[in-house]
């Protein structure tokens, strides 16, 4: 019988349904099969690009050398939980992703050290598929909420709160069906004007951003640890819009000039992959607790908005924060090692 996943959409000629296989593949993880599913899945020359210190690479076997294989040394129950899945409809073969993968952390990874117990650790990642093969990956792994499970997070508190990231409070993420171009193109519509308001910060004002004519005034805006994630306009303009401005009064993002890798909508739902997405300069202080050090930088972010009678109501945003700070000259993981030096000498017993 063929998994509950595997069953999940029933488009045959869509990549959505090609991408069954992956999912599959992830949720019932088996170490000994793994690396010879990604080669069938992935094309030998895919381009597959990783948060940080994991990096780019390039084809399968790279991508279980580095991301997927000492992933599994630490966690081998290994688990893969999608909440959002969604595509473009076929225009270009896009796939948007989020969830969190999950099991024991029995062993370090990456010199985070093993705590024995459950861990989660959300993703946003993008895909491209082209003649039945991923062509190109762009993954988010909170490699952050690992460090802060393992009780071995370095840097400063986040302002927002840390919380387990919910799946879309109407439990429709995993779009099925025909491609409704209708109800997509007013999606897009809506996250496009918004974006626009934001734009007008530098000229105009916070107030021209005029956020609550696109955001539901329930909102919840779910972002990456380190940031943490926020409810209400006032949530989201205390705990993350104020300090970010406050820093990088300069900043551009790089969609008004078409240079995001993928941004498209399936029904209700917007994804945004953007690497890089934004650029800016750390003029001012207040964000991650990083000094006005005035060093230009870029952020690599991948988001999904869920929009509901004409406003956007909820929006997971992966940004990452390691590759911020290593612009910034932090090593992150180093400071880490350093905080947990004991526990590096003596791991729990397996």
């Amino acid at each position: 019988m063929e998994s509950g996943i595997t069953m999940s959409l029933t488009n045959s000629a869509s990549p959505k349904h090609f991408f069954n296989a992956f999912r599959a593949a992830l949720y019932d993880c088996d170490a000994s099969k793994l690396q010879a599913q990604l080669g069938e899945l992935f094309a030998p020359d895919s381009k597959i690009h990783l948060a940080h210190p994991l990096g780019s690479m390039t084809g399968p076997d790279e991508l279980f050398a580095v991301g997927y294989g000492p992933l599994l040394e630490a966690i081998p129950d290994l688990e893969r939980r999608d909440f959002i899945v969604v595509g473009d409809g076929g225009k270009a073969g896009w796939i948007g992703c989020g969830g969190y993968y999950t099991g024991v952390f029995e062993r370090p990874w990456l010199k985070i050290p093993a705590t024995r117990h459950i861990v989660t650790m959300h993703y946003v990642e993008y895909f491209r598929v082209e003649d039945d093969r991923i062509v190109e990956m762009y993954a988010l792994w909170d490699i952050p909420e690992v460090l802060m499970q393992a009780r071995a997070w370095p840097m400063s508190p986040s302002l927002g709160r840390e919380m387990k990231w919910p799946g879309p409070a109407t439990h429709d993420g995993i779009v099925v069906g025909d491609y409704d171009e209708g109800r997509s193109t007013a999606s897009l519509d809506l996250v496009n004007a918004m974006l626009l308001g934001l734009g007008k910060h530098a000229a105009e004002g916070a107030e021209a951003m005029g956020l609550e004519n696109y955001w539901h005034p329930r909102m919840n805006w779910y972002g990456p640890s380190g940031i943490g994630s926020n409810r209400r306009i006032s949530g989201f303009r205390n705990w993350h819009q104020i300090p970010f401005l406050d820093a990088m009064p300069d900043r551009m993002g790089r969609l008004a000039e078409g240079g995001q890798v993928a941004y498209f909508a399936d029904g209700d739902y917007v994804a945004y992959c953007g690497w890089p997405g934004l650029d800016a300069t750390v003029s001012g202080d207040g964000w991650l607790g990083i000094a006005a050090s005035g060093q230009e930088i870029t952020l690599c972010s991948l988001d999904f908005w869920r929009c509901e009678n004409g406003r956007i109501r909820e929006n997971w945003v992966m940004v990452d924060i390691l590759d911020v700070y290593h612009q910034l000259g932090v090593d992150v993981l180093a400071r880490m090692e350093a905080l947990t030096v004991d526990r590096q000498l003596n791991p729990p017993g397996l």
